[in-house]
């Protein structure tokens, strides 16, 4: 008997696929942008006086938490290496100087790069009544108060050493512009006449687009007593004149300094901070 044929079989199944929608492990894209800060000093070049001590140590130092490379000079090796072992970042330099001699602030100027700040600051002080009152003392006091930032200021613009949109800063103080001591006439005189260098500049140095204004402080805490001026009762006696009931701290007057070296103080051109604690609003 013939069988019958039966279509054939078969075990084919419809094909499975293993295949899932890719999946990505793309993330958005993360920034590493800082927050901007207006008183940023990145990428700046500041050469600071007197940063051996005091004011001047705490605006380098300050300075280079802000991003600054700074040039500090004083003429204690011993001290400014102090300064300079506290810096933050990399490329300072510090310059060995003797600001009473003129050949020392020509090789100042000689050696700085091209600066986008100028922070004047050494200064010194000697306590004497009129009457002895002598030529020696006076005139060391405005060879370092006034002769020789002027001096200063004027090489490196000669030499063309401050960028257009350079910031001036000269540390001055309330005495002999706000307010006066006794004993206090050749430092108040020599402040005086540095404020008022400062003023003028600001108008002459407009066309270079170069800024000039100054800090005042009132009494700040640093080495003053090491140097025989004032007792320790003295200096008691004279802070129950501060409203605040102390005196300053020099990283308070550094952070005013920061403030106009930096682009947040760009429209601050020929002006006095007064940092006093409010003494002078009660004389």
């Amino acid at each position: 008997m013939h069988k019958m044929n039966q279509p054939p079989t078969t075990n084919h199944q419809p094909p499975t696929t293993n295949h899932q929608p890719p999946t990505t492990n793309h993330q958005p894209p993360t920034t590493n942008h800082q927050p901007f800060n207006p008183f940023s000093l990145k990428n700046k070049i500041i050469l600071i006086t007197g940063a051996s001590s005091g004011i001047g140590r705490a605006t380098a130092i300050e300075c280079s938490k802000m991003g600054a490379r700074v040039i500090i000079t004083a003429r204690n090796e011993e001290r400014l290496q102090k300064t300079f072992s506290q810096l933050e970042g990399d490329g300072h330099e510090k310059i060995i100087a003797d600001l009473t001699a003129t050949a020392d602030i020509d090789k100042l100027a000689n050696s700085v790069d091209q600066l986008h700040g100028l922070v004047n600051n050494a200064g010194i002080n000697k306590l004497l009544l009129p009457q002895f009152i002598n030529e020696k003392d006076l005139n060391i006091t405005f060879q370092v108060n006034t002769i020789a930032p002027i001096l200063l200021t004027q090489k490196l613009l000669k030499m063309k050493k401050l960028r257009k949109g350079s910031s001036i800063v000269y540390v001055s103080s309330v005495a002999g512009v706000y307010s006066s001591t006794p004993g206090n006439s050749m430092y108040s005189a020599s402040k005086g006449a540095i404020n008022g260098f400062m003023k003028n500049i600001a108008l002459d140095l407009l066309n270079k687009e170069i800024r000039c204004n100054s800090v005042n402080p009132g009494m700040v805490d640093t080495n003053i007593m090491e140097h025989g001026i004032v007792t320790e009762e003295q200096l008691e006696e004279h802070k129950k004149k501060y409203p605040l009931g102390r005196f300053g701290k020099p990283e308070e007057i550094a952070y005013a300094i920061i403030y106009l070296l930096s682009d947040a103080a760009s429209f601050v051109n020929g002006t006095s901070i007064v940092i006093d604690g409010g003494v002078t609003i009660k004389e």
